[in-house]
């Protein structure tokens, strides 16, 4: 195994976007002793074709890396396919990845936190994920915590945790109902986790994060989170796979370095659920969609 995780960059048809992410990964501490995986999805439709040339054509011009490895689609996997099975591969590889996507732009001690966590948690078997974002600022979440809740935007793991992911949205939501824990799956009802799911099942989204989700928390793995965010996401501008609009999900990078703490006991820290209970419902709420609904409309945006 390296030194330091590969990054695995899963990239489309952003090239503005991609071109932030890779300025601020490129000026990380660690970005030169980091080798980098980007894997290109080819155009899933002809509208997309110059921009994923666009794209291809950028990231046969990046440098600033250990190496850099590209695997460029030759027919559209999309976003979940193409995750599943990178992490899938280089994780078996390499024991431990970091992921990125191409709307993230990241702090400059992002991949020092990242190594560092993962490996202060390498031997931690009930700890599988670690979360390097914070969106709901929130004042009283510590530096670091264990949360059973995992967070898909700048994001790692271990070769151990990915063994329990499993693509089976149906047999996920199977176990989840027949164990009741349908309700603190959803942050005790505060987040639609469970419908997430179910529309995964049904085909009406295809994420691979909600199964990766729902695979750990019935696995009863914790994820280490931050309470100061080192990742930003810019796609929330309806670029983006699965990206609505608005500042829900806003953050202020923290630029400084963040030291980890290996928590004893490892449980769950039930004063961060509670505070991401408190954001989800103060942001998912119903008079909070209507407000939300109202100011798009007053934009003249008449979407869903």
């Amino acid at each position: 195994m390296t030194k330091y995780a590969p990054i695995l960059l899963f990239v489309y048809n952003r090239p503005e976007h991609l071109k932030q992410t890779m300025e601020t990964l490129q000026s990380n501490t660690l970005a030169a002793e980091s080798e980098l995986y980007i894997y290109s999805d080819a155009a899933r439709k002809d509208t997309d074709e110059a921009a994923v040339t666009e794209v291809r054509n950028y990231i046969h011009k990046i440098t600033g890396f250990k190496s850099i490895t590209l695997i460029e689609r030759e027919e559209n996997w999309g976003l979940a396919r193409n995750i599943i099975d990178g992490v899938t591969t280089q994780v078996s590889r390499f024991g431990r990845v970091i992921v990125m996507e191409d709307d993230l732009i990241t702090a400059p001690y992002f991949l020092q936190f990242m190594n560092d966590a993962l490996e202060t948690y390498k031997d931690e078997p009930r700890v599988g994920h670690i979360q390097a974002c914070d969106f709901t600022n929130d004042p009283s979440l510590p530096d670091t915590f264990l949360i059973k809740f995992t967070g898909s935007w700048g994001w790692a793991t271990w070769d151990r945790a990915w063994k329990y992911f499993n693509p089976d949205g149906k047999e996920l939501l199977r176990q989840l109902e027949e164990r009741n824990l349908t309700r603190r799956f959803d942050l005790n009802g505060n987040y639609p986790f469970t419908r997430m799911l179910r529309r995964q099942i049904e085909g009406k989204n295809n994420s691979w994060a909600i199964r990766w989700n729902a695979s750990l928390f019935l696995a009863d793995i914790l994820s280490l989170n931050t309470g100061r965010s080192l990742i930003q996401n810019i796609g929330f501008d309806g670029s983006g796979t699965n990206c609505g609009g608005g500042g829900l999900y806003s953050s202020t990078l923290w630029m400084k370095p963040l030291s980890i703490e290996k928590w004893s006991p490892i449980e769950e820290n039930e004063k961060a659920r509670e505070a991401f209970a408190r954001y989800y419902h103060r942001t998912n709420c119903f008079m909070a969609k209507a407000i939300r609904r109202i100011k798009r409309t007053l934009k003249g945006d008449f979407g869903a």
